[in-house]
């Protein structure tokens, strides 16, 4: 596959992530509570993504290999929680903007980790999807908005986990099947939730027959895909490039909350997510030059 066929696998997966606000909000008008809808999430998610591992060729790994997979699916539980603990003490757009913040921490962390200097080209596709967020989230033109420094914490740790989980997504063991490496990695989150939510919905058939639907919908779109879509992408994109086009997830959550909820979406948020995807295609297009430009040095070199 080419470049930009790996770039819209990651695309696609941040897409995902957007269509997950919606479900959770009808989770919560259908009487769930939060550790409820979290807890079904990730519960489905794995058992879903096992089940289709059972159908699929398997790849034995070492044991070192498979503890490193599922610890690396910590920090994809971690935000769930963190993001949750945000929304408690902070109005929903000011908790988004927060987390938003991944998508330029992604980058720090490739500098940090893997030695990738950030360039003036990074620095302005990253500065972008940021300056789109804020408009997309209707925080700079909403009124009455709360801001405690408990629920500032707790969402910019939000952000740090998930740009954690995308980087790991990339760089640890690469050449692990993706559908095996999406398991493992959702094993990892769900054991990090049900150490801080006991999943004590699996033993009342009532509330386990009402949240499925839920949690099902949550579990493929939030859990299986989103893993499964960054194992296959983001070591050929990078995870700075990665978290950029991770960007996708607010512009879907807008658009759902719009057709599915029937939200008002003024248009302030139009030009917000106008602006954050026009930064996501510009980005790729500006690499994609230069990736071209290096090639055709190289044959010029060649011959």
């Amino acid at each position: 596959m080419k470049l930009w066929h790996y770039a819209f696998i990651v695309f696609l997966g941040g897409c995902c992530y957007g269509i997950l606000s919606t479900f959770v909000k009808l989770a919560y008008s259908a009487g769930f509570t939060v550790a409820e809808v979290t807890g079904a999430q990730y519960f489905f998610g794995t058992v879903l993504s096992w089940i289709v591992v059972l159908f699929t060729k398997r790849k034995k790994l070492t044991y070192k290999q498979t503890s490193k997979l599922i610890l690396s699916g910590i920090p994809s539980g971690l935000t769930g929680l963190f993001y949750c603990q945000s929304l408690q003490t902070l109005n929903a757009s000011l908790a988004i903007v927060l987390l938003f913040q991944f998508v330029w921490i992604g980058a720090l962390y490739e500098w940090v980790f893997q030695k990738r200097r950030l360039t003036k080209k990074k620095l302005i596709s990253i500065g972008i999807p940021l300056i789109g967020s804020m408009l997309a989230a209707n925080v700079m033109f909403q009124e009455n908005v709360t801001l405690s420094w408990q629920g500032a914490i707790w969402g910019f740790l939000a952000a740090l986990s998930f740009a954690m989980f995308i980087f790991l997504s990339g760089s640890v063991e690469k050449g692990t099947p993706p559908i095996l490496k999406s398991a493992l990695l959702s094993t990892g989150a769900v054991i990090t939730v049900f150490v801080v939510f006991p999943p004590t919905f699996l033993f009342n058939f009532d509330v386990l027959t009402g949240l499925s639907p839920y949690g099902l919908l949550l579990g493929v779109f939030g859990v299986v895909l989103p893993p499964l879509l960054y194992s296959i992408g983001m070591p050929q994109v990078g995870s700075g490039m990665g978290t950029i086009l991770t960007a996708s997830e607010l512009p879907m959550a807008i658009l759902m909350s719009s057709l599915v909820l029937g939200e008002h979406v003024g248009l302030p948020q139009w030009i917000g997510v106008l602006i954050i995807l026009g930064g996501i295609v510009g980005s790729n297009i500006r690499r994609g030059d230069s990736e071209q430009q290096s090639l055709n040095i190289q044959k010029s070199t060649t011959f």
